[in-house]
């Protein structure tokens, strides 16, 4: 199986990469480096730097051949999306929108797409949330990946083009860069590992459903062959506070300074967490990497990474 996937010099993206790989599979990455990393794509892989949204993607799909592209290519902040509203529909929406055509007129015949949980489904009405809520984002970020899932409904009706969606939560482990668009176990472990300040903003109470990359990283596997026309949580049915996240790392670093706590920000949800039934009933996938052990293993690979510290925290949600 040949598989292509976009974003995968990213943090998430290269673990895909990784977990398709172990499964057999000919993997290529496209990427632009805007935020991936070249040293995160493995050396036998084929890396073309090319942004989405360019016409020389055609000439990538028809270089390739990819039985599957796999999408994680994207503008992922909540904070960037309110700040700059056009690039992130140019990026997430119309950038999907030319990987589609691309897509359609070769030999594709599915596309397994990175779309979001955390941010999709607004301040819940029920928890956990399942693909059912009434989905009513909070931020632009949210509205452009669910934007991208009318258009894979309308590729599979119009060309035959089948996909799965992946909702995720909030993923976090190796290679979450803390001086990028991270997640908050990167930016507080950066700053922890340096005896540098921890700033929360919020009171720290807010809730997310925090899943450990490899785990996500298998239901792309799983996606190859199941979930047709598929849109499925990644959830793991809880909630952990940000207090939870911060004292889970305090614990593992040996870390004794107090919390700085800032104002809210904008567009963030209070407390979201993530059912994962229909996952495990279309992809036979769980997430089996507990908290305690997916944040040790996220503090090893930083240390041995050289984390250095930031200065602010990230949106939380993904």
């Amino acid at each position: 199986m040949r598989v292509l996937v976009t974003g995968g010099a990213g943090f998430i993206g290269s673990h895909v990469v990784e977990h398709y790989l172990a499964a057999g599979c000919d993997v290529a990455v496209v990427d632009d480096l805007s935020t991936g990393h070249r040293e995160n794509v493995p050396p036998d892989v084929q890396l073309y730097v090319c942004d989405i949204r360019d016409a020389a993607l055609t000439e990538v799909l028809n270089e390739f051949q990819p039985d599957i592209i796999n999408h994680h290519a994207a503008q992922m902040s909540v904070r960037v999306s309110i700040q700059e509203p056009r690039r992130d529909a140019s990026i997430n929406v119309e950038g999907t929108i030319n990987l589609l055509e691309c897509a359609r007129g070769s030999a594709v015949r599915k596309v397994i797409y990175a779309s979001t949980g955390g941010a999709l489904y607004g301040e819940p009405r029920y928890l956990p949330c399942d693909e059912d809520h009434p989905v009513v984002p909070l931020s632009h970020y949210g509205i452009s990946k669910h934007t991208v899932e009318h258009y894979l409904e309308l590729y599979a009706q119009l060309y035959g083009l089948d996909y799965t969606v992946l909702r995720y939560p909030n993923v976090y482990g190796p290679r979450q860069d803390p001086h990028g668009e991270a997640g908050v176990v990167a930016i507080f472990a950066g700053s922890m590992l340096a005896d540098e300040p921890v700033s929360i903003f919020g009171d720290g109470t807010q809730q997310r459903d925090f899943v450990y990359v490899s785990d996500v990283a298998k239901a792309s596997v799983s996606a190859m062959t199941l979930g047709s026309r598929a849109t499925v949580n990644l959830g793991s049915g809880k909630g952990t506070s940000v207090l939870d996240i911060y004292t889970g790392l305090a614990n593992v670093l040996n870390y004794h300074r107090r919390p700085i706590f800032r104002r809210p920000r904008l567009g963030e949800v209070y407390r979201i967490y993530l059912t994962g039934t229909r996952a495990r009933r279309q992809l036979e996938w769980t997430p089996e990497v507990s908290l305690e052990a997916g944040l040790a293993r996220t503090v090893a690979a930083l240390r041995a990474a050289g984390a250095r510290p930031v200065t602010e925290a990230p949106s939380a949600a993904l």
